[in-house]
């Protein structure tokens, strides 16, 4: 199925969802106690026909109608510190709010909006970006397609060779080359779009600087009660693609960097891109042992009474760009989607 096709899907099945009344009817069994919610890119909506990341931004009005009928639904927003003994206990039912990489817009459009509404979040910070360098490879990825006519990779006898001419052949040739890439060797990827954006001219640390916050900034975020600061890694890898040194590395390393450089306590971790292939069982036990309150993975859910037991390998629902509407949010928030996504399972990712 492609992209636009499933996407279609997922989006009329959120609004079917809400349309059919099963937001309401199912919510009491298929919601937890509360929910994390993912965010990363909060900024205007462009007018580029050619968005592969997409799905990563929300406009500020969707943010803001997101927290509202968060509230209107019955969630308590509470920080990140307070979801474990929430998760254990009784109490109203709860959201977390989490934005992950440190992408300058979250201080530009999301901060004034959870000002406003009294918001508690929790931004999660990749150590390199912080400093001004690093590699956002998805969206280098981006501006190789949107500058070429064609795309050609072979890798482990495979090889993809499509035209990038209309806005329709780079979203197919982006998905293309990204699942090629994906499918292997982190280090591969890596190096495969380094090598394109030496040809194309695009410099890697100079996408971080534009889009990314530096130290400064987020010591200027620090001053803000509400703002709370989590581990991303110190260069945002795949864990799971890589040997346990730099694993450890990167989770205890991350950790460091930000309070020396914040002065501000570090309990929770975000796993990079947080799927099964990013992050699994090894690195939410390292996690634990690193003495992390959290950990936080991107596989969908909410949250029960036994995930207690599994606080290194949350699940969190993504606020999706591709479907910012109303009954997107109100299907996310009852729990239906994941009845069916986790086939009625509450716990499927375990800390070990």
């Amino acid at each position: 199925m492609g992209w636009d096709i499933k996407n279609a899907v997922i989006g009329a099945g959120l609004k079917g969802i809400v349309a059919t009344g099963m937001d309401r009817w199912l919510a009491p069994m298929a919601r937890g106690r509360g929910v994390i919610l993912t965010f990363h890119h909060v900024r205007p909506a462009r007018s580029d026909p050619f968005q592969p990341n997409g799905l990563l931004e929300v406009t500020p009005a969707h943010l803001a109608r997101t927290i509202d009928m968060v509230r209107d639904l019955g969630f308590e927003i509470v920080p990140l510190d307070e979801v474990p003994a929430r998760i254990a206990g009784e109490g109203p039912r709860f959201c977390a709010l989490t934005f992950d990489d440190g992408y300058r817009d979250n201080a530009d459009h999301a901060a004034p909006i959870l000002a406003a509404r009294g918001c508690p979040w929790t931004l999660f910070v990749t150590a390199d970006y912080a400093s001004g360098h690093g590699r956002l490879w998805w969206l280098e990825l981006e501006e190789v397609v949107r500058r070429r006519r064609r795309m050609v990779l072979t890798l482990r006898g495979a090889t993809v060779d499509e035209p990038a001419g209309t806005p329709e052949e780079k979203r197919r040739a982006f998905k293309a080359v990204y699942c090629l890439l994906r499918s292997g060797p982190e280090d591969v990827l890596r190096e495969v779009i380094a090598g394109w954006c030496r040809e194309d001219g695009i410099e890697p640390d100079a996408l971080v600087r534009e889009l990314c916050l530096g130290w400064d900034d987020l010591e200027a975020l620090a001053g803000d009660p509400n703002v709370a600061f989590g581990a991303h890694t110190l260069s945002h890898p795949m864990l799971a693609k890589h040997d346990p040194s730099l694993v450890w590395l990167e989770l205890e390393g991350s950790r460091a960097a930000i309070e020396s450089r914040l002065g501000r306590p570090v309990r929770h971790v975000a796993y990079p891109v947080g799927d099964p292939s990013s992050a699994g069982p090894r690195e939410f036990r390292m996690a634990r042992e690193l003495g992390f309150a959290t950990g936080l993975t991107t596989r969908p859910g909410h949250l029960f009474a036994e995930h207690a037991a599994n606080l290194t390998a949350l699940p969190r629902v993504s606020v999706n760009g591709l479907y910012q509407t109303p009954q997107a949010i109100r299907s996310l928030l009852s729990g239906v989607p994941f009845l069916a996504w986790n086939r009625g399972r509450r716990i499927h990712a375990r800390s070990g």
